[in-house]
């Protein structure tokens, strides 16, 4: 089944096409629209962020590309052998994801990086329809809770069944695994809240 990301003009959540066009006007020479997933529909592994970085992805054009988050996700998925090359923050370095795609539940940066509920479920389809073109998908990992919760809406299922938490095994579905991991942000790293090396544990387990 074919997979059509959002256009570049995605007009379906006011909220987030007004903050879209505000930073277009800031800073014109950004990419400034939904952010296509990154690596191979073939890939059996799916890493769901939540949304694009204000000045990550919203300025790159690529998940996780350009902020700190990118930063130790990238080095975690090279050291792992998740991904060759040279990660240079930007879309264009070259860098190839291996058996491994990114994607967000959200597609447009929103502002104070929050979505809403609703803005979460009109973009829900686009998650939706990836997920069916992945034929050969058998693992979700889930970054933070708000990505959890958006996967297993996904797959309509409870919330109050799967419970989140670092390093958390879920079977969804007859061939599909959910595991959870904090996000990488800057905030969960300078806290403690997670290591590298609680983020690396996460993809042995894959």
């Amino acid at each position: 089944m074919p997979f059509t990301p959002p256009p570049h003009d995605c007009p379906l959540c006011p909220r987030l096409v007004a903050f879209r066009e505000a930073n277009a006007a800031k800073f014109p020479d950004k990419h400034n629209a939904p952010v296509d997933p990154f690596g191979p529909l073939s890939a059996s592994l799916l890493i769901v962020g939540l949304a694009p970085g204000l000045k990550g992805a919203n300025f790159s054009g690529r998940p996780f590309t350009g902020d700190y988050a990118g930063d130790l996700l990238y080095a975690t998925l090279i050291k792992t052998g998740r991904a060759k090359g040279t990660y240079q923050k930007h879309r264009d370095d070259g860098l190839e994801l291996i058996d491994c795609r990114i994607t967000n539940a959200v597609r447009c940066v929103p502002p104070e990086n929050k979505p809403t509920t609703e803005e979460a479920n009109t973009c829900r389809p686009f998650l939706i329809d990836e997920i069916e073109a992945m034929e050969n998908l058998h693992t979700i990992l889930s970054l933070g809770l708000i990505s959890h919760n958006a996967v297993l809406k996904t797959f309509g299922l409870k919330q109050s069944a799967f419970k989140f938490g670092h390093g958390a095994k879920h079977q969804i579905t007859e061939k599909i695994t959910l595991l959870d991991s904090y996000h990488c942000s800057r905030y969960n790293t300078q806290t403690g809240r997670l290591t590298a090396e609680m983020f690396e544990d996460v993809f042995e387990m894959i």
